[in-house]
């Protein structure tokens, strides 16, 4: 009795183990036809009825598989998956399992982890471009956080729909007014009823469909409503797949392109037929009155079972590129292209390993200026699809070199990006990404470009800021700009500017000395706006000096001087008609004698170097008054140091009548160093 027990304990093992081998088998048929979500689901199950220990080679395996059909469809434990194939030792069978993991975590924004694993997968294969291209993104990553173009970007919440996704938005031809684009929202068609799908044997998702919007009178997009004609009529759902289980439904029709009148359409559409699928197709539709018409398959290959999609035409017509796994590329999904000749599209030929690598190329879209753009998850970049663009390299000739830009931010991220359309031949547009999605549903975005605006503004203002409302400005540019701008009540102003161009300014203001800035707008990249205050010094009183220093009890000028002095050279400069007088003053200590001496050299020292940088000795005249004119607080001074009344003289009386720290306060106000204006008529005549 005890043996057949064991017999019959084996049996079960036995017949346990081949279960789990034929479902293994039905999972990777499944991965074969690209029916990744029912894989996974396969593949999990069979997964936690294997042992570490026994079954340790087929467990990383299935392990491995799992994290594939998760890794393509998006979905985040792709990760936990290829770290339990590690555990088992897979990377043994297939070191492309540490490729993959740095992938995913690339994908999800952790750049220093998967650096480590391209690091691993390169000891192995040095020569490797994905993985030389997800390194070299890894280790640049938080020099490019830092960067951003000029791009707006903002989310498109008019074409999104909670909990699905919605993507490739393209314009209906050359009319920016009318938009297409694929979502699995689910919507009834017209004249029918609300129908659900049964969820994608791929994605695990509602079937994808075509939605059109135009804009109505204001500007806004109207009604979101199912392509017109495409849907009036649709099939039964076929009673079988091309694995035997469950029909995943009706078909999938989305990515499409237009020629430049919007009359016809290209687009992606996939559906089984007699329960096998036949992957994607493009397929071709005719517009009248208002309805897209009968769908028309677009032959590409002889071969009926090569998968294409993904259709983008050029802005003649006369180029069709396309999106295909077909041989002949560099691996994955690659792009390719086909010339139009009378109503056929021939020699299709992939782009080659200047667009294309071993993962995947796709979205391809055509600009009007003649640029293509596309998404790629091989070449350097934030991790997932980015948004490339490329043009030829022009330098040789009939070169079949591209030149490739990653878009960066902010059309770029961890996750995808990808779907582009421009509006014309502007810079503006739509494009979608799963960015800041948990769940990884895609939504569509808007992309605008502003204008490059150059600015310059700032206020005009008395030595004490108060606003000059009656100053001018004049303005003299490179580019032959030469005017005269009032500034406002309050003393503000604001001007625009020209690119690539010099400017001088000069602010004027009666009663008060002229004062000028100069730059220029060259090489700019971006918006700028420069900010010019100007504090014009009053021709009828004297001009305190901020930041003149001497040495202690001596005449000779610091260093730190020289600021401030410069200052008062380009002051010079800017008014050459007229004579100063440049004073300098003591506080009350030491004899009259001494101070008299110490400030007339001190007010020699500053003519000196003004003298030294230029400026004519006969404009100049030095004098020392000592300690003889004390200051007379004003309003500023009094807001600065309220225990000062208004009008006060910081007198020896005064100043005696203070405390010890307000006394150094007071002495330290009378040293100083003054400037006033002469005359105003300089070699005038």
């Amino acid at each position: 009795m005890r043996k057949q027990i064991i017999y019959i304990f084996l049996a079960v093992l036995c017949l346990a183990s081949c279960s789990i081998q034929q479902r293994v088998k039905r999972a990777d048929k499944k991965f074969a036809i690209g029916e990744y979500f029912v894989a996974a689901d396969i593949y999990k199950s069979c997964y936690s009825r294997l042992n570490s220990k026994k079954d340790r080679v087929l467990k990383g395996y299935v392990a491995y598989q799992q994290g594939e059909c998760y890794r393509i469809i998006n979905n985040t434990r792709a990760y936990n998956c290829y770290n339990n194939a590690i555990r088992c030792k897979y990377q043994t069978q297939d070191s492309t399992v540490y490729l993959r993991a740095a992938q995913v975590l690339q994908y999800q924004g952790k750049y220093k982890e998967a650096l480590k694993f391209f690091d691993i997968y390169l000891e192995a294969h040095p020569d490797h471009y994905v993985a030389k291209a997800g390194k070299f993104a890894c280790m640049k990553m938080d020099e490019w956080k830092q960067e951003s173009s000029r791009y707006k970007v903002s989310e498109a919440k008019e074409f999104n729909q909670k909990r699905t996704s919605n993507f490739a938005p393209m314009f209906i031809g050359d009319n920016t007014d009318a938009l297409m684009f694929s979502s699995n929202r689910q919507e009834k068609p017209k004249g029918g009823s609300k129908k659900m799908q049964r969820p994608s044997n791929v994605t695990g998702q509602q079937l994808f469909q075509l939605y059109q919007t135009r804009k109505n009178a204001a500007g806004e997009w109207e009604d979101i409503e199912l392509a017109e004609g495409l849907y009036d009529a649709q099939e039964e759902e076929q009673q079988n797949d091309s694995t035997g289980g469950k029909s995943a439904g009706t078909a999938e029709m989305g990515v499409c392109c237009f020629s430049s009148d919007g009359r016809t359409m290209l687009f992606t559409y996939s559906k089984p037929v007699n329960g096998k699928d036949l992957g994607a197709k493009i397929y071709r539709s005719e517009r009248a009155s208002g309805e897209w018409g009968e769908p028309q398959e677009v032959k590409l290959f002889a071969d009926s079972s090569i998968t294409v999609g993904h259709p983008a035409l050029n802005a003649t017509g006369d180029t069709l590129y396309f999106v295909s796994d077909a041989e002949g590329g560099q691996g994955g999904k690659d792009i390719w292209m086909a010339e139009l000749e009378g109503t056929e599209w021939v020699n299709a030929q992939p782009l080659g390993a200047g667009i294309n690598t071993e993962m995947d190329e796709m979205f391809p879209y055509v600009h009007a200026d003649g640029t293509l753009y596309f998404s790629s998850n091989g070449h350097p970049g934030y991790g997932g699809l980015d948004i490339f663009k490329a043009t030829r390299d022009t330098t040789i000739k009939d070169s079949t070199v591209w030149i490739l830009f990653n878009m960066g931010k902010p059309f770029n991220g961890a996750g995808d990006d990808f779907g582009i359309t421009f509006a014309g031949n502007t810079q503006d547009g739509f494009f979608s990404s799963n960015r800041g999605d948990k769940k990884g549903f895609d939504k569509i975005y808007r992309f605008v470009l502003p204008e490059m605006e150059f600015l310059v503004e700032g206020t005009i203002t008395d030595e004490a800021g108060n606003a000059l409302s009656e100053a001018q400005l004049r303005i003299v540019g490179s580019d032959g700009t030469n005017s005269k701008i009032n500034a406002r009540r309050d003393g503000t102003y604001k001007i625009k500017l020209n690119r690539e161009v010099k400017y001088v300014m000069l602010a004027t203001a009666r009663g008060h000395l002229n004062d000028k800035a100069q730059w220029d707008t060259k090489g700019l990249k971006d918006s700028k706006t420069y900010t010019m205050n100007f504090a014009l010094n009053p021709i009828s009183r004297p001009v305190k000096m901020d930041n003149i220093f001497y040495e202690f009890g001596r005449w000779e000028l610091t260093k730190a001087s020289e600021e401030e002095l410069e200052r008062l050279v380009k002051l010079l400069n800017d008014n050459p008609n007229i004579t100063i007088e440049l004073s300098a003053h003591t506080d009350m200590k030491g004899t009259d004698e001494f101070n008299n001496e110490l400030s007339q050299k001190r007010a020699q020292s500053c003519c000196d170097f003004l003298i030294r940088s230029g400026i004519e000795r006969e404009r100049l005249t030095p004098v020392g008054y000592g300690k003889t004119k004390p200051v007379v607080c004003d309003k500023a001074l009094n807001k600065q140091y309220p225990w000062i009344p208004v009008e006060q003289v910081l007198d020896e009386t005064f100043i005696n009548s203070l405390p010890a720290d307000k006394q150094d306060i007071c002495n330290q106000i009378n040293r100083r160093t003054e400037f006033k204006v002469v005359k105003t008529t300089y070699k005038l005549y």
